[in-house]
């Protein structure tokens, strides 16, 4: 990871906050002309700092009102076994964000389904035929308190 200075640290607060930022305006608001800005945003780039560019889509409106965080526990750890779990979580479009964890429990799944019966036929279809499944526990979320964020690079 390469040391960030101030502006490069305003640079991605301003790109976290809209990606779709013109140079220009990036370059007005971190305080340089744009093409040293220009410079700045590559090399971020380059060094995997900006690891990417997307769209934030409201869950609701496209037909996934529905958010469950699933912790799931495995039998056995073999790293064969470990390796095909996490490839098929990859896989699975219902699964938008996965974590592996230390603890209790092995992965976190943050699952948005369109309805219950949705969901239901995630767990029986998808999850269920997953290998050295030992168990699933889930909570469902009622609604956002905060929604993505920007990371806290401003701070030191």
């Amino acid at each position: 990871m390469r040391d960030l200075d101030d502006i490069d640290r305003r640079i991605l607060l301003a790109l976290q906050r809209d990606g779709r930022l013109s140079n220009q305006d990036l370059a007005d608001r971190v305080g340089l002309s744009p093409s040293p800005c220009l410079r700045r945003v590559r090399l971020l780039e380059e060094a995997g700092v900006i690891a990417g560019y997307r769209a934030v889509i409201d869950q609701e409106a496209v037909g996934l009102p529905i958010t469950a965080f699933v912790r799931i526990t495995l039998q056995t750890h073999e790293h064969h076994l470990v390796e095909e779990v996490e490839r098929r979580l990859r896989e699975v479009p219902e699964v938008v964000e996965a974590y592996l964890l230390a603890g209790d429990q092995d992965y976190l799944l943050k699952v948005t389904v369109a309805s219950f019966a949705s969901y239901e036929d995630f767990v029986r279809h998808r999850l269920r035929t997953i290998p050295t499944l030992a168990s699933i526990q889930t909570t469902f979320a009622f609604g956002v308190t905060k929604t993505v964020s920007p990371l806290p690079v401003g701070s030191s």
